[in-house]
């Protein structure tokens, strides 16, 4: 625990926090517009809220090295494809499975931090690792033997995603070494909507036009995931270990498939929860006994579904 004391009991925050991100995987189902503009709005509304706190940070904004601007760019880029991809893997399998594979987000940004930064970690936290993966593989084959293509696809996009948040998350370990995690995260979110803009006028999607009730879930997935999820999160971190509230990674998944099953009447079959046992028994393992001491890379909470 962190020397600083929280105005308030730790847990009541951190619990919120897991079910406002549990809420992102339901809201982008419940929408009919195209993940991209579900992604571009909820930053752009996200950005929007956070606007009025940014001002003090002009200084360190106009004092930017040209690489921390590219590093910027490119780390937003990377979420933006994280959305994409993500969201994206909801249209075609479970919120069960899609939620289980993006936990696994703590695992690779071990396997980029020992490519990038060749840091080293323990034999107990690789095989917290493999236990993980063999789950992902037994989720993956459940939507393989079942015959449903889409839902073989959905899997495969959201472990992409996954893999693409973890580069945004290395990315944001180099620039937080001098950037505030508020300015970080408000630039980065800003990138990453232009991105999306971009990518929707390139791909002709339509910016406008939806109904009132699409505006709606836009505006719940920037408050309620976002500011009640990822910005709390961050906030915790004042007063908690990095490793409390990573542990949020195996609440969404859990918090998420019990959602489903309440408000989209989606359930698991045998394969599926076991795959997803594992996957959650590996992560609890690859947690608990971390990385070696040196330990460069954080989970950057806002990155998270």
């Amino acid at each position: 625990m962190n020397s600083n004391r929280a105005p308030i009991p730790v847990f009541i925050p951190l619990f919120i926090g897991i079910i406002a991100i549990s809420f992102s995987s339901i809201f982008v189902k419940w929408s009919g517009s195209p993940v991209s503009i579900q992604a571009m709005y909820r930053l752009v509304i996200t950005f929007l809220i956070m606007l009025p706190f940014a001002g003090k940070y002009m200084p360190v904004i106009r004092s930017l090295k040209r690489s921390e601007v590219l590093l910027l760019i490119l780390s937003g880029a990377m979420l933006a494809l994280h959305f994409l991809l993500w969201m994206g893997s909801l249209k075609w399998t479970s919120v069960a499975s899609s939620t289980i594979i993006l936990a696994l987000q703590p695992v690779f940004v071990m396997i980029g931090a020992y490519i990038w930064f060749k840091e080293k970690t323990s034999l107990a936290a690789i095989g917290g690792m493999a236990i993980a993966f063999l789950g992902v593989f037994l989720l993956i084959g459940s939507s393989g033997f079942s015959g449903s293509k889409g839902h073989l696809t959905g899997d495969i996009m959201s472990l992409l995603g996954t893999a693409a948040v973890a580069v945004h998350m290395l990315l944001g370990q180099l620039l937080l070494r001098r950037l505030p995690s508020f300015l970080y995260s408000w630039l980065v979110f800003a990138v990453a909507a232009a991105v999306l803009a971009v990518y929707n006028v390139g791909m002709q999607i339509q910016l406008t036009g939806y109904s009132a009730r699409e505006w709606g879930i836009f505006a719940l997935l920037a408050v309620v995931p976002t500011v009640f999820g990822h910005l709390l999160f961050n906030w915790l971190m004042k007063y908690a270990t990095a490793s409390t509230v990573s542990m949020s990674v195996l609440g969404e998944p859990v918090g998420a498939s019990l959602l489903a099953f309440l408000l989209l009447n989606e359930s698991m079959n045998s394969l599926q929860a076991a795959g997803g046992a594992l996957v959650l028994l590996g992560l609890v393992l690859f947690l608990k006994v971390g990385r070696t001491k040196k330990q460069p890379v954080d989970v950057q909470p806002e990155a998270l579904g």
